[in-house]
């Protein structure tokens, strides 16, 4: 009867190719798939380009580059990935610094070797229970990150619709607050714009009156307001200040 294999795939590093082909035997004969490298190079290129790699088998001692720079390698590609893995270290050296140092760096487990074949299956084993747990947590944050997103694009549709609100309580035409509006316009009110623009449409004190729901008199009071914050002396250089149709003359208008 056939093992299961697992999901996760195992990447084997050592640069002796004996130790390798070894390991990897052993690894696919109790259910696993796994990814031989020769070289921590060789290893940083298959980890980034097989995200189903979550196992990492290496030794410690490594031309080029060792284990522990080869994890630490691997850990900038997982964080761009946004996959996590673990990794467990061969050495043939059992020095105490340097198997504190590895540990410190993020493997989760070391065999001196010769290895224990069988230990080393059940540590594997147990680091690729700790990994579907970190995978879960991923998938947690992830469903979440969305979640903030979808929030995020909430709250700016809501302040869009207040500020239509306000557009439109100040008397502003739908729309009309999306148009270019001349620098000299700046120091207007709300209110005081909507009025401007109207007579810039060329409606009279009555129409814009009936418009803003406001009376004629108080449309007269913001017209001259208008003309004497825009230093402007009448009604048609206000309009022809505010016409897109003439924007060659009112950048002559505004321009004094």
């Amino acid at each position: 009867m056939n093992k299961p294999v697992s999901p996760v795939k195992v990447l084997v590093v050592d640069d002796q190719p004996l130790i390798v082909e070894e390991l990897c035997e052993f690894l696919e004969g109790s259910g696993y798939r796994c990814v031989p490298c020769q070289s921590s190079v060789q290893a940083i290129t298959r980890f980034a380009d097989d995200e189903r790699i979550g196992l990492v088998v290496c030794d410690l001692h490594m031309p080029e580059r060792d284990g522990i720079e080869l994890v630490r390698a691997l850990k900038v590609i997982a964080a761009q990935q946004q996959r996590p893995f673990e990794a467990i270290m061969l050495t043939g050296r059992a020095d105490k610094q340097d198997v504190i140092k590895a540990l410190r760096e993020g493997f989760a487990d070391y065999y001196q070797k010769p290895v224990d074949l069988t230990e080393l299956l059940e540590g594997l084993q147990r680091q690729e229970a700790v990994l579907q747990e970190r995978q879960k947590s991923f998938q947690h944050l992830g469903h979440l990150n969305e979640k903030l997103q979808d929030l995020a694009a909430s709250i700016d549709d809501l302040y869009q619709d207040l500020g239509k609100a306000r557009t439109l309580a100040a008397g502003i035409p739908e729309g009309d607050e999306l148009e270019e509006v001349p620098v000299i316009f700046g120091k207007l009110s709300p209110r005081q714009l909507a009025v401007a623009r109207l007579v810039g449409k060329g409606q009279t004190n009555y129409q814009i009156g009936c418009e803003l729901g406001i009376t004629e008199n108080t449309v007269k009071l913001y017209v001259s307001q208008v003309l004497r914050l825009t230093h402007m002396h009448n009604r048609t250089q206000l309009a022809l200040a505010l016409s897109p149709s003439n924007s060659a003359v009112r950048q002559r208008v505004t321009a004094h």
